[in-house]
């Protein structure tokens, strides 16, 4: 079996995403996504650089050709090679799994556990009423019995920090009472906090209402910073969802910056750099909770990895059974109160639903800008 063409699927419906299709010349294919890092046309354009190496070659041959893209390239990438690298990659144990009619988890050891706990975000909202009402409908209604929430208030940076200190707690304990003592709580700043120290005096903050972890407060291009945080704080630090490849998780972990590492499969190099990356963690006592804000692909290989990996703690989830998302795929993996199931299906267990694409191009954007009183440009 040869690789005979690699697609992509430039697509904006619900955010922009960027799918890939690997044909051989048996009429197998597998699908797989490329993290939408931004711009995202570089991404796409990335992934047919690298189809003119791997046209040609055996599809199976997985970590061969992870080599051939990440050691061929002229200097180690950085988050657009390794975005369109990942998207390839995954879509080749897709394309595995089909080869062999089996799913990817059992060409991973198999599986470590039976279902997927997952979380989604929530809690949104400026007043009590608003935050209440949107954790209780995920939590009462759909069922999560965890979810994930930004602890400080939005457009901080316009407020002095003493206030934001006290919104915070507010938020906090409008949450707390609102889902009870046995619904975990995540937080994620965003990585908006510049000095290390106000990220220890929001994490002093929070701390009574036991989060379940504390993610990224500042950015990732320090490691150093982040473990001096991590040594202060006595709540689960949580990152690595911007780092790439396991040389940078291999620091992260040198570094003992971190509780619990959030790779993104799309990013990080693929389903396999995810699984080396778990592995070193394992040795660490660290847990892995995968970076999933994408969709339905990059939940699929994330269910698959998570079900496969020992160290595995939890899966961020955006619910794919209603538009857009749905609109994306044939069919969703199934969810039920709070956990995820994995199909026995051959491959990834889904497809790609290529009729809703027609029209619809990625979309030029730009993050928000977030600005402090005095107008300059703060960290996000």
């Amino acid at each position: 079996m040869k690789i005979i063409d690699i697609l992509t699927y430039p697509v904006h419906l619900g955010g922009n995403h960027v799918f890939v299709k690997v044909l051989t010349d048996e009429h197998l294919y597998g699908i797989g996504e490329a993290y939408r890092v931004g711009p995202d046309e570089a991404v796409e354009q990335t992934i047919h650089y690298f189809k003119d190496w791997l046209v040609g070659q055996d599809p199976t041959r997985i970590e061969h050709l992870y080599r051939v893209m990440y050691n061929g390239s002229r200097f180690p990438g950085g988050s657009i090679v390794n975005a369109a690298i990942s998207g390839i990659e995954i879509a080749l144990w897709d394309l595995k799994g089909k080869a062999y009619g089996v799913p990817v988890y059992q060409l991973l050891g198999g599986r470590c556990r039976d279902r997927i706990r997952v979380y989604r975000a929530a809690g949104g909202g400026s007043t009590p009423q608003q935050i209440e009402d949107d954790v209780r409908d995920v939590v009462g209604r759909q069922g999560f019995t965890a979810i994930k929430t930004s602890p400080q208030p939005g457009h901080y940076q316009q407020l002095p920090w003493g206030q934001v200190l006290r919104e915070s707690r507010r938020r906090m304990e409008i949450l707390r009472k609102a889902v009870g003592d046995d619904v975990d709580i995540a937080l994620d700043p965003h990585a908006q906090i510049f000095e290390p120290i106000r990220a220890q005096e929001l994490a002093e903050v929070v701390k009574p209402f036991r989060p379940l972890f504390y993610e990224e407060p500042l950015r990732p291009e320090n490691i150093a910073a982040m473990a001096r945080l991590h040594e202060k704080i006595d709540i689960p630090l949580a990152t690595g969802e911007m780092l790439v490849t396991k040389y940078q998780f291999r620091d992260l972990i040198a570094a003992n910056a971190a509780d619990i590492l959030q790779p993104d499969l799309l990013l990080c190099g693929g389903l396999l750099e995810g699984k080396k990356i778990a592995a070193m963690a394992e040795a660490e006592y660290l847990t892995v909770a995968p970076h999933n804000p994408m969709g339905p692909i990059s939940t699929a290989v994330s269910a698959h990895f998570a079900v496969s990996t020992p160290n595995f703690l939890i899966l961020e989830y955006v619910p794919d059974s209603q538009p857009p998302a749905r609109d994306l795929i044939l069919k969703p993996f199934a969810y039920a109160e709070g956990w995820l199931e994995v199909p026995d299906t051959p491959g990834l267990g889904i497809e790609l639903n290529e009729k809703a694409f027609a029209g619809k191009p990625l979309v030029k954007w730009r993050r928000e800008l977030m600005l402090d009183r005095d107008g300059n440009v703060g960290f996000q």
